[in-house]
């Protein structure tokens, strides 16, 4: 019989909904739930909760939310709890006076295959990497981030013009299970995987604005790759006429040549093509977005264009 019956669930974006929503149909009993603190949001700055919290509101399902994981009253609060594992998925760094709380610590629900792509945004860079395929990965929590003891990895595939998006909404839905049967693999002391380095593996850290900045002089497809990595946050950008323009979607061009254009430049074709030239060849520009303006297609920037010609900075 397996010892584990009460666990504590740790995350905050809709990533890690359906992992939560598994445990509530299975025969643990999910006995809390620790989430980011409501916060004002958009425009309007409109108090919002996490997406985790509303779902744990809508399951019954208890919730704390601390500004600081250190504080005694919320660790005397999740200490009350009596959890015999908690469950991090998209949340925060823990302490150790909180990983290593319950008799069974804590085990994370990683959007990478372990070792490779540690760090806060796996996902991004999977695909800015230009990676064919990636993974998710549970471990058991420990004091370095992403280092622990491997549980369970399931492999998916990359398409060619998948976004970040795409990738994430496919790969929120494979946690439950992998949480599930790594729950099972700890209660009957089946043996975990100490993660191994190759020195191939490369870094995940967080995406910042200004790394979503085109860099025209690299090759298409590595421009290509950040534009879709890049996708639908922060949204990969350059310039036109020193205002700031998102690039939403494009498609890599391996046939077009256009030799008398240099890096950034763009080329309206006879076809009524958006080609813009990178350091060995072009992309084709399909969606953008004007500062100030709404996202659109490349033939509606096309006809408010005057100029066949183009200057992406």
């Amino acid at each position: 019989m397996n010892p584990i019956r009460r666990i504590v669930f740790m995350g905050s974006p809709d990533f890690a909904i359906p992992a939560l929503q598994d445990l509530h149909k299975s025969d643990y009993d999910v006995v809390g739930v620790i989430t980011a603190p409501d916060k004002p949001s958009g425009r309007g700055q409109k108090i919002q909760s996490t997406a985790v919290k509303l779902e744990a509101v809508e399951l019954g399902i208890p919730v704390l939310q601390p500004r600081n994981l250190k504080d005694p009253g919320f660790q005397e609060e999740l200490r009350n709890l009596k959890a015999d594992i908690q469950v991090v998925i998209a949340f925060r760094m823990l302490p150790e006076s909180v990983w290593n709380m319950p008799l069974y610590g804590s085990i994370n629900l990683h959007a990478s295959l372990l070792p490779d792509l540690r760090g806060a945004a796996p996902i991004h860079w999977a695909i800015i990497n230009g990676y064919n395929k990636t993974g998710l990965t549970t471990f058991q929590l420990q004091h370095a981030i992403d280092t622990g003891p491997i549980l369970r990895q399931e492999t998916i595939d990359i398409g060619e013009n998948m976004t970040t998006g795409e990738l994430y909404n496919a790969m929120r839905h494979m946690g439950g299970k992998m949480v599930l049967d790594s729950l099972a693999m700890i209660g009957s002391g089946a043996k975990q995987t100490p993660q191994s380095l190759t020195g191939n593996e490369l870094p995940a850290p967080k995406i910042q604005k200004e790394d979503a900045r085109i860099q025209w002089d690299q090759i298409n497809t590595v421009v290509h790759n950040h534009i879709r990595g890049m996708h639908p946050f922060p949204c990969a950008w350059t310039t036109l006429n020193d205002k700031r323009l998102k690039i939403h979607r494009a498609n890599l061009t391996t046939s077009a040549r256009h030799t008398d254009l240099s890096p950034g430049q763009a080329v309206i074709t006879k076809d009524n093509l958006l080609h813009v030239q990178c350091h060995n060849g072009c992309i084709e520009i399909t969606e953008l977005q004007l500062e100030g303006k709404k996202r659109m297609t490349a033939a509606a920037f096309i006809q408010g264009q005057g100029a066949k010609k183009i200057q992406f900075i």
